[in-house]
């Protein structure tokens, strides 16, 4: 007996079908490169994903689309930004709502709490903490940064 599906991927499934009912070309192909990832994702490990791992990759591919998105507003491409910006639009959909500044704060010191870090040596343990409990609320890079600051004060 297959196991349940996770709740994230079947709203993403059934948005798919809406957007297939709807004739949204544009929404239907921004999907179907979520769910191609995360088949692909399924695949490569032989299991199916939880809601956890979902939010991995749709994080991944929000952080390439801003890539993507700043080099061809850098190249004065605005017709190819426009669709980097649709395309992070559809998958930000799905992924949870952004950490405010305060709770970002909060979360760091409960981390650095947690794993007992002293210096900027023991990031990597508060990062460990951290990690699965901001996933896809917070950009990793800049919450990175924020980590070392507190561990450098």
């Amino acid at each position: 007996m297959p196991a349940e599906a996770s709740p994230l991927k079947v709203r993403i499934q059934d948005n798919v079908k809406d957007a297939m009912r709807a004739k949204d070309k544009h929404r239907l192909g921004a999907l179907r490169q979520i769910t191609a990832a995360i088949k692909q994702s399924e695949v490569d490990n032989r299991q199916d994903l939880s809601d956890d791992d979902i939010l991995v990759i749709l994080t991944k591919m929000t952080k390439q689309r801003k890539d993507a998105l700043s080099q061809y507003e850098q190249a004065g491409r605005e017709d190819l930004a426009a669709i980097e910006r649709d395309e992070l639009a559809i998958i930000e959909e799905f992924l949870p709502a952004a950490m405010t500044e305060a709770e970002l704060e909060a979360a760091i010191a409960s981390a650095i709490a947690e794993s007992g870090a002293s210096s900027v040596k023991d990031m990597g343990a508060v990062m460990n903490v951290l990690r699965p409990k901001i996933q896809g609320r917070a950009d990793m890079g800049a919450v990175s940064s924020q980590v070392k600051a507190a561990l450098s004060a």
